[in-house]
């Protein structure tokens, strides 16, 4: 069902002129998810035709716009990702882990997303795998499921890490499956003392490789000394990394998931109003108590398109990756070796039912099943209306 305020209306309604007072400074990667999110279920897209094949009533469908950062266009995409998803699961506790990047580097990541946000990657995962091989800690090959997002809840520039880990690994010679603790995983001060260390390393291994480009305010990064003296503070910070507690079981790794996966910006459903005084919408304030953190802010709308535009990732970036037991290469003979260790059946990929992404919801009217009668294309409208169906016994004139 269509939300009463969407992301959509709001680039609808003011995209245009904020295209036109930005013009020369906007990437075509952003030019585009504006396009794409104004365009979505519109004519422009053209669409189908859907009839009940029960009562007779007609609907038209216009096409979405499939791309990753539009809200309404990611419920789909996160559903078929997850059943693919589900014959991975093992009957293990699962983590969640968290990394995030301090603000100092977050600024030079804005200008450098491939290069720092793909270093985010790579820090993170081979902090965790690292630490987990060491004796003195879990002394095991583990798998994770990495997903990068880059915002908090007010929609400002945050990029971290959600990392799924299951609760333990294979042993260096794969004979045995080693646990972790039921209610513990791998010490967040050892993991942050490490990521920073990687990171960093790598970071400066990119600025002198001249494969970082600083921009506007920035421009003075581009000299080493300069950036240097930039990340010294950030040389003596604890550098954050956050364990949560386990989940309650395999289902509650797919309900997170499915929350996390494919989550843009800002969801259709946190938005309240949008007026002559700007966007009003729902965040959550992670500095107040757990009673107050509901909070509802308003932004012009100028502001809140370039918060939004923040977010737009480059061109073939992926943002969700997996590495160690569960990279893609391994995944298979791994997830087997481990079910066999665990004395448990391997997954049927039979019993996983991956939704089609066109599905036609049911009949508004009698709940009956919708079939697609007619297509038609961009810039193109349906034909007229078929003639509404008369009672039995009566002709029509």
């Amino acid at each position: 069902m269509r939300a009463s305020l969407e992301v959509a209306d709001i680039f609808r309604a003011a995209g245009p002129p904020y295209r036109a007072a930005h013009a020369g400074h906007l990437s075509l990667d952003q030019l585009k998810v504006m396009s794409a999110i104004e365009t979505c279920r519109t004519a422009v897209m053209g669409g189908h035709v859907e009839a009940c094949t029960d009562c007779g009533h007609w609907r038209v469908a216009y096409n979405s716009c499939r791309n990753r950062h539009c809200p309404r266009c990611q419920g789909a995409a996160a559903r078929t990702w997850l059943a693919e998803r589900q014959a991975d699961l093992l009957p293990v506790g699962y983590f969640h882990v968290v990394f995030t990047l301090p603000a100092e580097v977050a600024d030079a990541a804005f200008q450098n997303k491939a290069a720092i946000y793909g270093l985010l990657f790579q820090a993170a995962s081979e902090t965790m795998t690292t630490i987990a091989a060491d004796p003195k800690h879990l002394g095991a090959r583990i798998g994770m499921t990495t997903v990068l997002h880059t915002w908090g809840s007010a929609m400002t520039h945050h990029p971290h890490i959600h990392m799924i880990v299951p609760g333990g690994g294979l042993s260096p010679d794969r004979s045995r499956w080693i646990s972790s603790r039921p209610a513990f995983l791998l010490p967040v001060r050892v993991l942050g003392k490490l990521f920073r260390r990687l990171f960093l390393t790598r970071l400066m291994a990119l600025h002198e490789g001249g494969q970082l480009g600083f921009y506007g305010s920035l421009a003075h990064l581009a000299d080493r000394r300069a950036f240097l003296r930039h990340l010294a503070p950030v040389r003596k910070k604890r550098w954050v990394v956050y364990a949560k507690p386990p989940f309650a079981g395999p289902e509650a790794v797919l309900a997170y998931l499915s929350r996390y996966t494919h989550r843009v910006a800002i969801s259709n459903s946190r938005l309240i109003r949008f007026d002559e005084t700007g966007v009003t919408f729902r965040y959550k304030d992670y500095r107040r108590g757990d009673a107050d953190r509901q909070q509802v802010m308003t932004l012009a709308a100028d502001e809140f398109i370039r918060r939004f535009l923040l977010h737009v990732l480059p061109k073939g970036f992926h943002r969700i990756r997996h590495y160690g037991l569960l990279a893609g290469a391994t995944r298979k003979a791994g997830l087997d070796t481990i079910r066999r260790l665990l004395g448990v059946a391997p997954a049927s990929t039979d019993d996983v039912a991956v939704e089609p992404p066109d599905t036609c919801p049911p009949c508004p009217c009698c709940g009956g099943h919708m079939v697609i009668v007619e297509t038609f294309e961009r810039q193109r409208q349906p034909r007229a209306p078929p003639a509404p169906a008369m009672p039995p016994g009566i002709r029509a004139p």
